[in-house]
């Protein structure tokens, strides 16, 4: 049984902000009236499962406490997914219902779902005291369920990219979550002073898990942005806000923003931690924003089926280019092609497949024992598919994907992460990418896609090899050039390498 709720703070509610969407905020006390009143809802209808429609709302984060504080699983729907995806996932994860803010709009998959309407609290529906009713005019004590739950039982299931098949649905258990939120409370020293900002879509773990239940765990605040802007940073961070998550393409804008924003500068270099995750931040933004600001970005490492495995920890060295060591709890080994494990001194070259295990590991996807089986190794590691290096003193390199980002050419292996960083170095590169191709000599041969900084005077591949070259090593330069208008990427940020081809513009 569970030792503590996933929310401690709404068992005890009071008058401090919780959630902040624009300008409509959203205190403890509100949020147990109103979640525990919803919650009630799903429990009297029987629910078993429920999909929620994630905007970046308030409705959205409403909803998915309330299925938690319930005990039913949520599976959240990303809005801007095809009819075909969608009908996938329905089909799939069979929900009894559909969460969504009254008035949103459903596309006609979901039409068959009995549909729950989810309203925000007003301002004030509660009183300083905890007391009051909520919409449903249930109040906070007689609407949060007593009862506890199994840690093991589904929380949440959280569908994969599908990048190599339809997206399957990783089921993740409550201890899953409190696990990886109290692992990052000890690795950033997160506290109920802390007021989170960002502006991460609501259907994935970092803005989901890490980004609006983190907060509420400790009982702190979020702001959430909406709409990314470098302004509305500079705003929140401005009125108190502590800590900033975010994507590379966010940062990358913010690096982009600080030569003229004086107001940002100011923001960033007071904020008590920056994080960045999802997808590796390039060197360059790194070395641009800590040069601006005198705070450097931190750097974690997560999957939707591990939650988070490892970062840069609060009090430690912010290494730009790592994503820092394994977070408490959590074991950490690379292996080589025959799954031997690779001494933790081999050396920055000894490349490896991360494997992990612990308690933040998913239980199994859903309805697919097959896909589960094969995704773990014996004695209970999980082969994440991410290739890295480590460093003597245990600092995790990611040098790229298993499938798509390890390079083998001329008898090394090469990362592709790597690469992409010393491109991203050079003053004539804007975006890049780092891909292999058969070779009849090499095995596999570099290949650089580049979106130039100026498409005027894109640079020449002479030019990037001997870069490269100086900067890493000789064999691992680029030996054939691309220049694209810009890369493919999804809402997370991350480049669509298998969507890299002859037709890319």
């Amino acid at each position: 049984m569970d030792s503590e709720p996933l929310f401690p703070a709404l068992t005890s509610p009071g008058p401090a902000p919780a959630l902040q969407f624009g300008d409509r905020v959203v205190t403890y006390a509100e949020l147990a009236a109103t979640a525990g009143a919803l919650a009630s809802r799903l429990t009297a209808a029987g629910a078993t499962r429920v999909a929620v429609w994630a905007t970046p709302t308030l409705e959205t984060a409403v909803g998915v406490v309330a299925a938690l504080v319930a005990g039913v699983p949520a599976v959240p729907l990303n809005p801007k997914s095809g009819e075909g995806e969608l009908g996938h996932i329905v089909a799939d994860s069979e929900p009894s219902l559909v969460l969504a803010g009254a008035g949103e709009r459903l596309p006609g998959v979901l039409e068959g779902l009995g549909r729950v309407d989810v309203r925000a609290p007003a301002a004030g529906a509660v009183d300083a005291a905890g007391a009051g009713a909520s919409a449903d005019g249930v109040s906070p004590a007689a609407a949060l369920p007593a009862h506890t739950l199994d840690p093991s039982s589904p929380a949440l299931i959280v569908y994969t990219s599908g990048t190599t098949g339809p997206p399957k649905g990783a089921v993740l258990p409550r201890r899953a979550i409190s696990s990886t939120l109290d692992a990052l409370e000890d690795a950033w020293q997160w506290t109920a002073d802390d007021v989170l900002v960002h502006a991460l879509p609501l259907f994935h773990v970092h803005g989901l898990i890490l980004g609006i239940l983190g907060p509420l765990r400790r009982g702190g605040a979020v702001r959430h942005l909406g709409r990314f802007s470098t302004q509305g940073v500079a705003r929140e961070l401005a009125a108190g806000g502590t800590m900033l998550f975010g994507v590379p393409t966010m940062y990358h804008r913010v690096a982009e923003a600080l030569p003229d924003e004086p107001e940002l500068v100011k923001a960033l270099a007071g904020a008590r931690l920056l994080v960045s995750g999802s997808a590796a931040l390039p060197v360059h933004d790194h070395e641009r924003i800590a040069s601006a600001t005198g705070r450097r970005v931190v750097e974690r490492y997560g999957m939707t089926e591990t939650l988070m495995n490892t970062s840069v920890r609060a009090d430690g060295e912010p290494r730009a280019g790592t994503v820092g060591v394994p977070l408490p709890g959590v074991e950490l080994r690379l292996v080589d092609e025959a799954e031997g494990e690779i001494a933790p001194d081999a050396g920055p070259e000894a490349v490896g497949e991360i494997q992990v295990r612990g308690p933040n590991l998913f239980s199994s996807y859903l309805n697919r024992p097959d896909a589960t089986e094969a995704a773990f190794a014996d004695g209970g590691w999980f082969r994440t598919g991410d290739m890295a290096v480590r460093d003597a003193d245990g600092y995790v390199r990611i040098v790229g994907r298993k499938a798509t980002d390890l390079i083998k050419s001329g008898g090394y292996k090469i990362g592709a992460g790597e690469i992409e960083n010393a491109l991203l170095e050079h003053p004539a590169v804007r975006e890049a990418a780092v891909t292999g191709e058969p070779d009849p000599d090499l095995g596999e041969r570099v290949v650089a896609w580049i979106a130039p900084a100026d498409p005027a005077l894109p640079p020449a591949l002479d030019d990037l090899a001997t870069h490269v070259a100086t900067r890493l090593a000789p064999h691992k330069r680029p030996r054939v050039l691309h220049l694209v208008e810009a890369l493919p990427r999804n809402d997370m940020g991350k480049v669509l390498k298998r969507a890299l081809g002859a037709d890319t513009p």
